[in-house]
């Protein structure tokens, strides 16, 4: 498998997310098929130096709901950053993989970490 590293240090969070996906589903690859992933894994470096505009920081949601009555959930960028900077890089590739049966897969070929490499 073929291990591709890209360094998120000092890159907005969602053209680093571009180019994983990018990566991911095979779309600069000559013999792309909408039915196949390729043999890649990525590894994101740096996350926790990604660049963030004060707007972003201050307004940002995430939100999620888990069915029950009154489980609507809403965490600021802030509070998530902070705890786990690595997790707001995966929501924004999740985002932009297709909604299809490879996105699961897709993701499991993807490793983020909030430092440099180990």
């Amino acid at each position: 498998m073929e291990r591709i590293v890209i360094d998120a240090k000092g890159r907005a969070p969602g053209r680093v997310a571009t180019e994983v996906v990018s990566v991911l589903t095979g779309k600069g690859d000559a013999a792309w098929a909408p039915h196949r992933l390729p043999d890649i894994a990525v590894t994101v470096i740096n996350a926790a130096a990604i660049r963030i505009s004060p707007r972003v920081v201050r307004s940002k949601l995430y939100r999620r709901h888990s069915q029950h009555p009154g489980g609507f959930r809403e965490e600021p960028f802030a509070r998530l950053f902070a705890r786990h900077p690595e997790e707001v890089l995966r929501k924004a590739v999740y985002g932009m993989l297709p909604r299809n049966r490879l996105r699961a897969r897709a993701l499991r070929h993807l490793s983020i970490l909030a430092g440099g490499e180990k």
